[in-house]
């Protein structure tokens, strides 16, 4: 049964869009009418559009169940992919464009992290099960907007609104909560929601009960909007960090990091990165960084490079001169250096916002060097050591540390036939 709600008629128009009339959506939709039924654009796509933004996925919604997607795809020669078809979502694949098509649904049972849902043909049940009203629009193939929450006043005022009330939105599944942080600082302008606020207060204890891998991703997502640390203030206040990140320390190294990595210098390879800025808001030791990392189930990889974040191996900054900065391009790469510098100059602007100019350009000068570094490569391997005579073992290693040592701090000059002389000379074969 379709509620009066959903007999409602369109409320806005989309402007023509180039992912609208694509080869490929065309041929998706054709595919989905065939059987009759309305087939609408919905969530970020619309979203996006009317906000004049790049829309970046094109997602669809239907009133045909996953198994009737399915066949309708498979007759139009449209590869289907059952990606989510337990939830009532399948994937189009039309050359390397991907479409994700769900049924409409509403929900029958929520536990805070997994709905149960039923198939329904009701538009409106199926937005009101979504997560903000700027969310909850829906388009046709012809550009008709639908808004059966107000969505489209709030994304033009910047009001970031639950669908129906907040705490029970939250409730259902509670990465929501966290879902409000990011969309807030992507779309949102002060002052926040009020009940939003309220609820996010109430319902951040039950944020222990998401998975490490769920929270991680959103996190790395928040911390990725044009201004994250105004959003890790009200997450602190609001308590947030308490049951997600306990180690975030003071926000004023990602402030300003953020500012570097967007504004304040113009070195192609400088960019916004989500470890990196994780790495500015913790306020811990290397021991407090790896907790971080395996609470928010982080590979060993970016666990490593988080530690080495937090608690550099090497001090990156102005007092370094050519040499020593050589050895560190060396010894850590490019990328990290870059990090540990960026990272570095954010604390020290943290504490002290006006500094040299003379010092600034030292600052940008070894973010320069990690652009042109070259590289240098030891001459010298395991085998050399080997062909003296010495069997495998741990003299092995030494000697080599040694040789590289000694070559380090000759300015990476000496060639191989010094660095074979030189270990020679160490291990007594000379």
């Amino acid at each position: 049964m379709v509620s009066l709600k959903a007999m409602q008629g369109p409320t806005g128009k989309l402007s023509p869009q180039p992912w609208m009339s694509a080869p490929e959506t065309k041929a998706v939709i054709k595919a989905l009418t065939a059987g009759g039924v309305q087939v609408r654009f919905v969530g970020g796509c619309v979203r996006d559009a009317l906000a004049h933004r790049p829309v970046k996925d094109v997602d669809l919604a239907t009133p045909d169940k996953p198994d009737a997607v399915m066949r309708l795809l498979a007759q139009a020669g449209i590869t289907a992919i059952p990606t989510g078809i337990a939830h009532g979502s399948v994937t189009a694949m039309v050359g390397e464009q991907r479409f994700e098509i769900t049924t409409l649904r509403r929900d029958v049972e929520t536990d805070g992290r997994h709905a149960r849902v039923a198939y329904t043909d009701d538009w409106a049940a199926d937005a009101d099960r979504r997560d903000f009203t700027i969310n909850a629009l829906s388009a046709t193939p012809d550009g008709d907007v639908y808004d059966l929450n107000d969505g489209i006043s709030d994304l033009a005022h910047g009001r970031i609104r639950f669908v129906g009330i907040a705490k029970q939105r939250i409730a259902e599944d509670v990465l929501r909560l966290l879902r409000y942080f990011r969309f807030f600082g992507s779309y949102g302008r002060p002052p926040a929601d009020l009940d939003a606020i309220a609820a996010c207060r109430s319902e951040a204890p039950k944020l222990a009960s998401l998975s490490g891998e769920r929270v991680r991703d959103e996190l790395l997502k928040i911390l990725m909007v044009p201004n994250p640390a105004d959003l890790a203030v009200t997450m602190r206040g609001l308590g947030v960090f308490t049951y997600i990140l306990p180690e975030a320390g003071d926000v004023g190294r990602l402030r300003m990091l953020t500012w570097l990595e967007t504004r304040a210098i113009k070195i192609d390879s400088v960019a916004p990165e989500p470890l990196r800025r994780l790495a500015a808001l913790l306020g811990t030791d290397a021991a407090g960084a790896e907790v971080a990392a395996r609470r928010l189930k982080l590979s060993n990889r970016d666990t490593l490079r988080l530690v080495g974040l937090v608690a550099p191996p090497a001090d990156v900054g102005p007092a370094m001169d050519d040499a020593a900065l050589r050895r560190a391009l060396h010894r850590l790469g490019p990328a990290t250096v870059r990090d540990l510098a960026l990272l570095a100059w954010a604390g020290e602007l943290a504490i002290t916002p006006r500094i040299p100019t003379a010092k600034t350009q030292k600052w940008i000068a070894i973010l320069e060097a990690c652009d042109t570094w070259t590289g240098a490569v030891f001459p010298l391997s395991g085998d050399d050591v080997k062909a003296l005579g010495i069997s495998e073992g741990p003299a092995v290693g030494e000697l080599l540390a040694a040789v590289e040592a000694w070559w380090e701090d000759g300015d990476y000059r000496a060639s191989r036939d010094d660095c074979l002389a030189k270990l020679k000379s160490l291990a007594g074969r000379s």
